[in-house]
């Protein structure tokens, strides 16, 4: 289920959704680990794309990363990030031990702090980004799907992109689902309004 983002939602700094980069994060990638996807060079594509679109347009920036089980283990170079994906200076960093981005208290406060508005895009779809969105709901917040900005594991033998596909059709249970060049094109024109009606306030 898709919905209309209302542009009005875009007026005012405070009310810019916050791109969260779920799990950018080596484990992902390398194919003899046993969380690795196959095929995400497409998601990976338009992760860059989002990533560089709220760089240009003063979107913030947040990544979060699965850190201490048995799979992201800090002291092994899969969890770090996807090279290409290290966050920079201004940008936050959540850590969390279980799915949800929820489940980093600093995540929950910053998100409520900015109007609960947010993005997600990365892996995996059927974990981490499901259960963030259906957090999400619960707590009121606003949370958009960049559905081609992520990948899924296959599941009790459903391939990856069937699983991928009934992930996104989940998602909008609990929010918007958007590809990612739709939501570069929304974002671009709500800054530019923004921008504009800044103009034209001044005396």
């Amino acid at each position: 289920m898709n919905q209309v983002i209302d542009l009005r939602a875009f007026t005012n700094s405070a009310a810019l959704p916050t791109l969260v980069l779920v799990d950018m994060q080596e484990e992902y990638l390398t194919t003899s680990r046993a969380l690795a996807i196959p095929n995400v060079e497409a998601a990976l594509a338009n992760c860059r794309d989002a990533l560089a679109h709220a760089r240009l347009m003063g979107i913030p920036v947040a990544y979060t990363r699965w850190l201490g089980s048995t799979f992201f283990n800090p002291a092994t170079r899969f969890s770090g990030w996807i090279r290409g994906f290290e966050p920079h200076g201004s940008d936050s960093i959540f850590e969390r031990k279980q799915p949800s981005c929820y489940t980093s208290r600093h995540f929950a406060e910053v998100m409520t702090n900015n109007s609960g508005n947010f993005v997600i895009a990365g892996f995996a779809g059927e974990a981490a980004c499901l259960s963030t969105a259906i957090e999400a709901f619960h707590r009121g917040h606003r949370v958009t799907y960049l559905a081609d900005a992520s990948a899924s594991h296959g599941l009790g033998g459903r391939s990856p992109a069937d699983v991928h596909a009934f992930v996104c059709q989940m998602m909008g249970l609990w929010g918007n689902v958007m590809p990612t060049e739709a939501w570069i094109k929304t974002t671009s024109h709500a800054v530019a309004w923004q921008e504009r009606s800044m103009q034209g306030s001044k005396p």
